[in-house]
């Protein structure tokens, strides 16, 4: 079982920072689904599921992105936040 997540992390790494970006910003919208669908006039169970479902994938795709992205990735989008952060002060 280790060895095949390691496999996964390796696999995983090699992509590219522009795909590790557009993975990690899908957690976004699972994140609101998950939480959006308690309005809906559905059952408790059928809410549970969504929940469940929805917030699952929610954290596969921030882990996923963020071991896409790796330290350095995670560096350059931090600075590019910053940088974004500091013209609009200007």
């Amino acid at each position: 079982m280790k060895r095949c997540i390691l496999v996964i992390k390796q696999w995983l790494k090699r992509l590219s920072f522009r795909t590790g970006v557009i993975v990690l910003s899908l957690c976004i919208p699972c994140y609101i689904i998950s939480f959006a669908q308690m309005l809906l006039p559905i059952s408790v169970g059928a809410k549970t599921a969504l929940w469940v479902v929805f917030f699952g994938l929610a954290k596969s795709f921030q882990y996923g992105g963020l071991t896409i992205l790796g330290v350095e990735g995670y560096r350059r989008l931090r600075a590019y936040f910053s940088r974004k952060k500091h013209d609009n002060i200007q």
